[in-house]
């Protein structure tokens, strides 16, 4: 039960209230259609709080009434679902080779999807600009719609602390780059949130809201873009290690006399297992797309070549996921990214190389994810829908036009 028994003073009071709010909006979200007796019963709040509380997130049109039900006992009751009708929330992924946006709503419903090419790489100005501008039609599509916007986060793929500076990102050519601060002055000052983070620490939240396995407490997601990352989390929260740079994988040496990897060591996960590996070279961000796309066509025509190297990245795969699995025990491994295509050939590997390597009975699932490459994007949104969860709700509408 949240409640306050001290006399609280009135900044006491409201952060108990907002508190409360989001104890029963969690509630509505993950039970709709229920009661409020329903919320009372199961959160130890009081009937009059409840209520209150209620009327409060149908004023600001996060919660609505849908009439009432005779399927329970007792006398009929006023059943409560989300509403949302009037917000948006925006999660972006700036990738080496495009940006992809998505806008959802409260419950998680896609409002929007949209993936552009970008050359990236250039200078982090013209790169803020570039994304900037996807941005703008976004949020203008959203206030067409007379939505207000709950947030934005964005998707990196690099070292991003826990103030949210990317700190390196190879692939982009950034350094201590604040993205965050960059973007919103580029935005002119929105009126909403603008937050960054890892594109896997990202990927690994829309897992846990929006895919397969939606709800698990203990899962890992693995990129599979030009490098490879893992977004953990543990105990249903996001594991973001003591400065932020937690789940860099792809650099966990497996075999010392291995092939050489671009961080000059030889042997890492990810000159064993990633798409380099793969494509036996280092793709240009331009061509990605098409040389995975020659390779299922490979795979499919039952090329030996091609089944061989597949089988040789999923065995190296295999060997990383069982590092991970003995370490962390997770319910689930997820595998995003370019590996998603590629999962009819690397799984059977993967798992054969971890059955013999994870230590724990019953050993570990790998499954290729069904959020393929708007997992990351799809993550941004989670991180605000997350936020008001957490008690953040929604207050003026957003200035940006």
């Amino acid at each position: 039960m949240i409640t306050s028994t001290t006399g609280p003073q009135p900044a006491d009071f409201a952060d108990v209230r907002a508190t409360n709010l989001a104890v029963v909006l969690r509630f509505v979200r993950e039970h709709a259609p229920c009661s409020r007796a329903d919320i009372a019963a199961s959160t130890g709040l009081n009937k009059a709080t409840v209520s209150s509380l209620v009327a409060d997130l149908i004023d600001r049109r996060l919660v609505r009434e849908t009439g009432l039900t005779e399927n329970r006992v007792g006398r009929p009751a006023t059943m409560l679902v989300l509403d949302g009708s009037p917000y948006a929330a925006i999660g972006v992924e700036i990738n080496v080779d495009y940006v992809s946006a998505v806008a959802t709503g409260l419950a998680g419903e896609r409002l929007l999807t949209w993936r552009r090419s970008f050359a990236g790489g250039s200078s982090v100005s013209q790169d803020v600009a570039a994304v900037a501008a996807v941005i703008r039609r976004v949020v203008g599509r959203m206030v067409k719609e007379e939505r207000q916007i709950l947030g934005l986060a964005v998707a990196v793929p690099g070292l991003v602390d826990v103030q949210g500076v990317v700190r390196f990102a190879p692939n982009l050519g950034w350094r201590d780059a604040d993205i965050s601060g960059d973007l919103a002055k580029a935005l002119r000052d929105p009126g909403f949130s603008v937050q960054v983070d890892n594109d896997a620490n990202l990927a690994a939240l829309a897992e846990q809201r929006f895919g397969s396995h939606a709800g698990a407490a203990d899962l890992v997601y693995l990129t599979g873009e030009i490098g490879v990352g893992a977004g953990v989390i543990l105990d249903g929260r996001l594991r973001r290690g003591a400065r932020g740079y937690s789940g860099e994988l792809g650099h966990v040496q497996l075999d010392p006399d291995g092939p050489p990897c671009r961080c000059g060591r030889r042997g890492c996960l990810e000159s064993m297992a990633g798409i380099a590996a793969v494509l036996r070279r280092e793709p240009s961000p331009a061509e990605i797309q098409v040389e995975i796309e020659e390779v299922v066509r490979s795979a499919r025509a039952g090329e030996a070549a091609t089944l061989k190297i597949l089988e040789s990245a999923g065995r190296g795969l295999g060997r990383g996921v069982a590092v991970i699995a003995n370490l962390l025990n997770p319910e689930v491994v997820i595998l995003g990214g370019y590996y998603v295509p590629l999962a009819p050939w690397l799984l059977p590997a993967v798992r054969d190389e971890i059955a013999g390597r994870v230590l724990a009975p019953g050993g570990c699932e790998v499954v290729a994810s069904a959020l393929a490459h708007d997992a990351a994007a799809l993550g941004g949104a989670a991180r605000v829908l997350d936020s008001v969860d957490s008690g953040h709700l929604p207050g003026g509408a957003s200035r940006l036009t």
